[in-house]
């Protein structure tokens, strides 16, 4: 097994991602695909309301999220990153999309690393060619 400079923590909740290291080797081959070089990326599962103070303190934004992506990146071409997913919205969104837990959750995990690779979500074009790449990613999943 390969070993990649990829982290999951959990921030003020209990959570152990299931397969992290099948995880992070399918993260890995997304960001290698892209011809890009992973560097370091961490992973910090918490509750809507840690997620939701961060929103509102580093972004200004007041309002619930699923995910916030911080590009730590000093060179083109590389990826590193913190990546802060909010585990109560993956489950209500999961419910909300009529799909399970784990694959929303591998959706907002690329969906992550998709904003590391350069890939935005900011208009309706834009939110179509991200769901698409998430879709791609997904298709990769070996486990």
């Amino acid at each position: 097994m390969t070993e990649h400079p990829i982290e999951f923590f959990s921030e003020d909740i209990e959570f152990s991602l299931p397969n992290p290291d099948q995880v992070s080797e399918w993260i890995a081959e997304v960001i290698e695909e892209n011809d890009q070089e992973l560097i370091n990326l961490t992973y910090v599962f918490c509750s809507d309301d840690y997620l939701h103070q961060m929103n509102v303190e580093y972004l200004d934004h007041d309002t619930l999220t699923d995910i916030i992506t911080f590009n730590n990146a000093d060179e083109e071409g590389t990826i590193e990153g913190d990546i802060f997913i909010s585990v109560d919205r993956v489950r209500d969104n999961a419910t909300s999309h009529g799909t399970t837990f784990d694959d929303e959750l591998h959706r907002v995990i690329i969906h992550g690393v998709l904003h590391l690779l350069g890939f935005d979500d900011k208009n309706n074009e834009a939110q179509a060619l991200m769901r698409k790449q998430e879709d791609s990613c997904l298709s990769l999943r070996k486990f």
